[in-house]
């Protein structure tokens, strides 16, 4: 983090130096043979969803480096990742109802409740689809990829509806409207 923020300042400082060289017309070098020059690397900069998947595939990374016994990405299967995601339970924000809650199926409960905080749906089905494209990203198959087997969209799926019920709100999927085809009189009665 230190030497991204030291290039980073040696960047804007550079910048200032060519803004300076050039509003004196004594240089007409570009930014970036400056830093070839200078030995500086400049990072290019990630987007919001490339900063987060990288940090989702380390904390995935450092997951498998303290499971007991460590695994490697290749021994890696579906069943970690289903451990994975109910470790993150513990760090979750969502209150979710049990069925034996008295605010079970209620959005907005009128009083505080022992109920378990717990990951969001969406929060959840965001994470495995960054972790997904980084696995491939990283050198794995799409064939291997343990984000994408069938027990963790089962799993999402389960998470998604229990926290629906939980909050008495159901899930619809939106459905596609198709557009009404009008007819003309030539089309309903035929060339005359």
């Amino acid at each position: 983090m230190a030497a991204a923020v030291a290039a980073a300042a040696a960047a804007a400082s550079l910048s200032r130096y060519n803004n300076n060289n050039n509003n004196n017309n004594n240089s007409s070098t570009s930014t970036t043979q400056n830093h070839h020059q200078l030995g500086l690397v400049v990072p290019p900069v990630m987007s919001r969803y490339e900063s987060q998947k990288r940090r989702d595939w380390n904390t995935f990374g450092q997951y498998l480096k303290n499971h007991r016994p460590p695994l490697t990405l290749s021994r890696c299967s579906g069943a970690h990742v289903l451990e994975f995601l109910r470790y993150l339970d513990q760090f979750g924000k969502t209150k979710v109802h049990t069925e034996s809650c008295p605010f079970f199926g209620h959005p907005n409960p009128p009083a505080p409740c022992s109920c378990p905080l717990k990951q969001a749906w969406g929060s959840l089905d965001a994470l495995i689809g960054r972790l997904r494209a980084a696995f491939e990203e990283n050198g794995g198959q799409p064939e291997t990829n343990p984000f994408g087997v069938r027990a963790v969209r089962l799993y999402l799926r389960e998470v998604r509806d229990t926290q629906a019920k939980a909050r008495g709100i159901g899930y619809d999927k939106k459905k596609r409207t198709r557009k009404a085809h009008v007819t003309t009189d030539s089309e309903a009665y035929g060339s005359i």
